[in-house]
């Protein structure tokens, strides 16, 4: 790795890998295309950002408008966010830059960012896909592609634009997909793009994750009781719902009765969203009520309690709702509310999850939850929040609406080529990125990188790269 790199993250505190980076990063950093998995909260992200942005620094490539180098795909804004706050320390350090880009926000400031030039852009497929068509960005010039949470967007039933995106860029890129199943499509992805993969899972390797599940089965009247109890504590906690309307609802009602909530759901502005998760994160707000938007890519130090106040409608929501506590080796406690109709849809969830629990009969004056909640938080009288009047309409005026999404876009592959060849395996640090490239053919598609991928994977030796 670049000095530059093991500077910051030691810095942070990270001066050990774990397992799926000490898995991952031998192949990665070489250039080779991977695909990995692992428990959420195992690392995966720093196992992917270290050698996006290594690899792109010793490219040494040069930055252009509207034409990035690298490019992570996430499925949520979440997620986006979430990554993008992981690869800018270290893109600075390697004096790259990093971008976001997804939907629910104005387009001006990610305009602006490609019209400047940015090297890695940190992306959800919708508003990816809206900038390609507009001509605002394109993608010929992707040296690096990773795409994070492929499992999900599988889910979501991104697949094909990220198919459509994938065939954007060039086929000698490198590429690095980390998913945790291949089913629904994403092995078909994988087969497509992915160019003799090696493969590294951490399920059987990775030490296990500190993590106790309780089931905790109420009567109906009891339940909110039971629930308000659970959200009482110190330490911060979420409470997942299956809707928007009871998320905002219990937040609120938390909130009245002196235990300060916020939510987080789809029909939040992005602006919204960043403004609670910030809430959340500080001081003042220590519980998170959310649905299932929260369940990937949220990640919040110190999250001590998870509870599934509404149990999810199949094991992998629960799989990724529980692993917002308990991350990076830390301890924590999931709870799942389970009303007596629920307890056979919830034993076949909890059996497909591998997870093994008695469950308890409690109500919210329980010794096991008196236990489990610890010292209670001190009571926050709420603040009352202005009434907004609305103006007047005045007469044959209608409200506008909101223009709805462009069309998908098609693959845009014109553009000017590549302005250097691929050079990885050099140990190029950020002080030698302004040298200049004598000998370097600027015309065709990068066919010093194709040659050098071709010849690491034939077996070719180190000096060869």
């Amino acid at each position: 790795m670049p000095a530059e790199l093991v500077k910051v993250l030691a810095a942070e505190g990270k001066t050990e890998p774990f397992p799926i980076q000490a898995e991952t990063l031998k192949d990665t950093l070489a250039g080779d295309d991977v695909i990995g998995s692992g428990k959420t909260g195992s690392g995966k992200t720093l196992a992917f950002a270290i050698p996006m942005v290594a690899g792109l620094a010793e490219l040494d490539v040069e930055r252009r408008p509207g034409s990035p180098t690298g490019l992570i795909l996430a499925p949520t804004r979440e997620l986006a966010t979430q990554i993008a706050a992981v690869v800018t320390p270290l893109a600075r350090a390697m004096n790259l830059t990093v971008t976001t880009v997804f939907g629910g926000v104005s387009q001006k400031r990610q305009e602006d960012a490609f019209r400047r030039g940015v090297d890695i852009v940190v992306a959800c497929p919708g508003r990816l896909e809206d900038l390609m068509q507009q001509r605002i960005v394109r993608l010929d010039r992707v040296d690096i592609t990773v795409l994070d949470e492929a499992d999900h967007m599988a889910d979501l039933g991104f697949l094909p634009g990220v198919t459509r995106i994938l065939a954007a860029t060039p086929a000698d890129g490198q590429r690095m997909l980390f998913t945790a199943t291949l089913d629904n499509g994403v092995d078909k992805v994988a087969k497509r793009f992915l160019d003799k993969p090696t493969v590294h899972s951490t399920v059987e390797t990775t030490a296990p994750i500190e993590m106790t599940h309780h089931v905790f089965e109420v009567s109906p009247g009891d339940k909110n009781g039971l629930v308000q109890e659970l959200a009482s504590g110190q330490g911060r906690r979420i409470l997942f719902m299956r809707t928007k309307h009871q998320a905002k609802k219990l937040a609120k009602k938390l909130t009245d009765s002196g235990i300060p909530a916020v939510d987080l759901h789809g029909n939040l502005s992005q602006a919204q969203r960043d403004r609670n998760l910030k809430a959340f994160g500080g001081e003042g707000v220590r519980v998170l009520v959310a649905t299932d938007v929260a369940a990937r890519g949220v990640h919040v130090d110190g999250v001590e309690l998870v509870v599934h106040v509404d149990p999810p409608a199949e094991h992998k929501a629960y799989l990724h709702r529980s692993g917002r506590t308990a991350r990076a080796g830390s301890s924590g406690d999931v709870v799942t509310v389970c009303l007596p109709e629920q307890r056979r849809d919830l034993a076949g969830l909890l059996r497909k999850a591998n997870i093994k629990v008695t469950p308890t009969r409690v109500d919210a004056k329980s010794a096991e939850v008196d236990t489990l909640v610890g010292p209670r938080a001190e009571y926050v009288a709420p603040v009352e929040q202005p009434v907004q009047r609305q103006a007047p309409k005045s007469n044959g005026q209608r409200r506008g609406r909101p223009g709805g999404r462009n069309g998908q876009a098609g693959n845009d592959r014109s553009g000017a080529g590549h302005s250097g060849q691929r050079r990885r395996g050099t140990g190029r640090s950020a002080t030698a990125q302004s040298q200049s490239h004598t000998g370097e053919s600027s015309h065709g598609r990068r066919p010093a990188n194709q040659q050098r991928r071709r010849a690491t994977r034939a077996g070719a030796p180190a000096s060869a790269r």
